[in-house]
């Protein structure tokens, strides 16, 4: 049934509510948050996508608004890797040249232990002694500071754009992929916060048609976060058909994101794989250019065993930015820049501790601050 987008504004309830729009009977749409919640088009937070850069402008709102609190957030998520390579201040104290190869074995198992792996640290640490050797490097806290940029270079050289890439028609479409355990469905909702608090208009889709109970996971984080949700109604609903009918909703009812749960896989189930594939095509023939970004979500307690993940992922969708997850439980934060090493893909947001706002925008210098601070 038709109705006007004034009448639709007006009618929020404070739970989710019964189907609000079903044009297909295997789909429902539902209305979330409280009256009022969101904004009428007369509210401050009326946010189109056809406003002259206003994905740009977004993306670099919750970038900067992020910069503000990120150290001490990143510093109180990274406790156990920082702990870990502590031993490197200890070591560089009263460091000395004849102590060079001795100062530099365990600079590189400190590394190791941390996760950034033998590739990453081997280069490291050559690039240290190199340095050492030809006496640009004359004391504890000149190697600190070299150690820190080398670092740094790795996290920052192969990748550019660490924000949302969000194109320019609306609805922008985020697809969240990654395998079950990871935290995809937490990181959809976190993301849906952030962004919402930023102004956006946003749309969940629950494409989880595989597990059970990752629909109704999701409508509890659309009632947390004021958001609207597409589900669908039969359990033998296709994940590609949920999306294309989410689009299509966001599209005609003028949201400006719709962000995109699909099935956890792992990355060796190649017919589960196969469907993402379908679900990426689905969803690019109701927005052209869709799916903007196609988010992989990777278990920081993993370390670098999240790499194959990776690699798979990347091959069959084409993987745009990585949200690494729970890296404030992992001594193993070392494996965020072999991952980007590895891969060239950016780390657009981290995971670092259970509150809804405990998602951040990833900023590597603050990233490298923090584990060596």
């Amino acid at each position: 049934m038709a109705s006007s987008s004034s009448s639709m504004c007006a009618s929020y309830s404070s739970v989710i509510s019964r189907p609000f729009y079903n044009s297909q009977p295997q789909f429902a749409f539902f209305r979330t948050g409280k009256l009022g919640s969101v904004p009428d088009s007369g509210g401050r937070f009326r946010c189109m996508a056809g406003q002259t850069g206003f994905f740009t402008k977004l993306g670099r709102l919750i970038k900067e608004k992020a910069k503000s609190d990120v150290e001490k957030i990143f510093s109180g998520g990274f406790t156990k890797t920082r702990k870990n390579l502590a031993v490197i201040d200890e070591l560089l104290l009263y460091w000395n040249l004849s102590d060079t190869d001795r100062v530099l074995d365990e600079l590189e198992e400190a590394l190791l232990v941390s996760d950034f792996g033998p590739k990453i640290t081997i280069k490291i640490v050559e690039n240290l002694r190199e340095d050492i050797l030809s006496g640009k490097l004359k004391s504890g806290t000149e190697i600190k500071e070299a150690l820190k940029q080398n670092v740094l270079d790795l996290l920052t050289t192969k990748v550019s754009k660490t924000e949302l890439q969000l194109g320019f028609r609306k609805p922008a479409v985020i697809m969240i992929v990654g395998v079950n355990g990871g935290g995809k469905t937490t990181s959809l909702g976190k993301l849906a916060y952030r962004l919402k608090k930023e102004g956006a208009k946003i749309l969940m889709a629950a494409g989880d048609t595989f597990r059970a109970a990752a629909g109704d996971q999701l409508e509890i984080w659309a009632e947390r976060t004021d958001c609207e949700i597409v589900r669908a109604e039969s359990e033998k609903a296709k994940a590609s058909s949920v999306l294309t009918q989410a689009v299509k909703k966001g599209k005609e009812l003028g949201f400006d994101i719709v962000l995109c749960d699909t099935s956890g896989r792992l990355h060796t189930n190649y017919s589960l794989m196969e469907e993402l594939i379908s679900c990426k095509k689905a969803v690019s023939k109701v927005v052209a250019g869709a799916p903007n970004e196609i988010l992989l979500v990777l278990d920081g307690t993993t370390g670098l065993n999240m790499l194959p993940q990776a690699r798979e992922f990347n091959e069959v969708v084409g993987v745009t930015g990585l949200i690494l997850t729970k890296l404030d439980g992992s001594a193993r934060g070392g494996c965020v820049v072999s991952v980007v090493d590895e891969l060239g893909i950016p780390v657009k947001f981290v995971g670092v501790g259970e509150r809804v706002e405990d998602l951040q925008p990833f900023d590597a210098e603050a990233f490298v601050n923090a584990i060596f601070s």
